[in-house]
């Protein structure tokens, strides 16, 4: 079997082709171990590179199907970190070069899972520094390219991990989200990316483990690949006092289909997001899939919640996020932090107590708002981007269709309105501009509601199709 077809197999298909013997784990990894030499150094989405390793870990992996042990459901599959998450013995970064050299001492209780249902990791994957900003560049490893067209970015902050499994590196990567760095990168990089409710996956370590902004979650090429890495990765774990108590199987795409009748289903519909800046370009990419989502027998609507409060909600939440885990970096390692972090913490550290509470205070209206919104219809549908990727050479847009940008992350309020909500949220495939740069859509669904929202995010997937269009330099 040549390598690409290999590389470009679902994790799902490889999975099963693992558990049957028709491929090796060693025939799996070393295809993809060679599509990353071959791609990566054109892309630089992979930072950290452990080949050595990742074939041992195969070989491993044979051995202990030979021996009829009972294996995980991701058995054998190749998986990249992000750099952001630890990993035991692996340099691990965070885009920052304070930490250039740091080697954790354990892995992150995500990595830890997927260890456990028998991924085996091919390295680490570019991201910006500490995660902040929806585009990957930093100044250890560089930036990460578009691989759609090298001149753009590949989004962020899980950039690598888009681009790695854009261009068939791996099957399946972890990536985290705060304002829409799950769902932004893949919206760019003709993936999906699944934000998932607090708690639906447990993260451990964290210096504020009560966060109810950020999660870490699943990366991959198909909404069932997603799926499948969603059902290793949840679960209770008493080290994350916010972590769900559901079981993971429910979402194994192996175990339970993700078919269903959308007869009579209603969505709320809105390609500006109630009024945001979105540039034509989405739109128009977006507004030709509405009647998609009629042929799978959706009633849609033009229609969406009320999100006044969310801006002041978010803003302020990651402020103070950033104040509590980066003041004292910042007094001792300023020169080496990056202006806009340097200025998202010192936002953190004028703000009030009066101010903190005041944005909790809208939070919680907020929440109350989209919920009762949410009672008359099971899905929102709105862009995922504002804008389409955009020039690698520029750190972040200042303007969306005539409207200036105040801050850094002010072009990304599509994805960080819907992180004020708790909402879950997903980044699917849904076509591309007419210079051929991806865009994605995004499917809101009700609290905690996973499952269904993968559910509406295949049947698109399936009706379209988009996802099968791949980067050229990766094939």
């Amino acid at each position: 079997m040549p390598n690409t077809d290999i590389n470009f197999m679902t994790a799902v298909e490889l999975a099963q082709h693992i558990r049957s013997k028709e491929l090796s784990c060693a025939e799996v990894m070393k295809a993809h171990l060679d599509q990353i030499d071959r791609v990566n150094p054109k892309v630089n989405a992979i930072v950290t590179y452990q080949p050595e390793r990742a074939l041992e870990g195969a070989k491993a992996a044979d051995e202990s199907l030979q021996r009829g042990d009972d294996v995980g459901v991701l058995h054998g599959l190749p998986v990249a970190h992000k750099d952001l998450v630890d990993t035991a013995g692996v340099r691990t970064t965070y885009g920052s070069p304070i930490y250039v050299d740091h080697i954790p001492e354990q892995d992150a209780l995500m990595v830890e899972r997927l260890k456990q249902a028998g991924a085996i990791s091919v390295g680490k994957t570019n991201t910006p520094e500490f995660g902040a900003g929806s585009q990957t560049f930093n100044e250890v490893f560089g930036a990460t390219l578009n691989p759609y067209d090298l001149t753009k970015t590949c989004g962020g902050s899980s950039g690598g991990a888009a681009v790695a499994l854009a261009c068939g590196m791996v099957p399946i990567a972890d990536g985290s989200d705060l304002g829409g760095s799950l769902r932004n990168p893949s919206n760019f990089c003709n993936i999906v990316g699944f934000r998932t409710a607090i708690g639906r996956v447990p993260v451990w370590p964290s210096q504020t483990p009560w966060s109810a902004l950020a999660v870490q979650g699943p990366m991959a090429r198909t909404v069932q690949d997603a799926a499948l890495m969603l059902s290793a990765i949840t679960g209770p774990d008493e080290r994350c006092p916010v972590a769900l108590t559901d079981a993971g199987e429910i979402f194994n795409p192996l175990a339970h289909s993700l078919e269903r009748d959308f007869d009579g289903v209603r969505i709320a519909w809105s390609s500006d997001i109630g009024g945001l800046p979105v540039d034509p370009r989405i739109v128009s990419v977006i507004e030709s899939q509405r009647g998609t989502f009629g042929e799978l027998g959706c009633d849609i609507d033009e229609a969406c919640p009320d999100f006044s409060g969310a801006n002041e909600a978010f803003m302020v939440s990651r402020a103070a996020g950033m104040a509590a885990t980066r003041a004292e970096m910042l007094e001792t390692h300023r020169d080496q932090i990056k202006d806009t972090v340097i200025w998202n913490i010192e936002e953190g550290l004028r703000l009030s107590a009066a101010d903190v509470g005041r944005a909790e205070v809208k939070r919680a209206a907020l929440y109350e708002r989209v919920h009762k919104f949410m009672e008359t219809y099971e899905f929102m549908v709105f862009p995922v981007s504002q804008h389409p990727p955009f020039d690698v050479t520029q750190p972040y847009l200042t303007e969306v269709n005539g409207v200036q940008m105040e801050t850094y992350i002010d072009w990304m309020r599509s994805c960080y309105y819907i992180t004020a909500t708790g909402l879950p949220a997903i980044s699917v495939p849904c076509g591309f501009t007419e210079e051929g740069l991806p865009v994605g859509v995004q499917i809101v669904g009700r609290h905690q509601s996973e499952f269904s929202v993968l559910q509406l995010a295949f049947a698109f997937q399936q009706a379209t199709g988009v996802w099968k269009q791949r980067p050229e330099i990766a094939v």
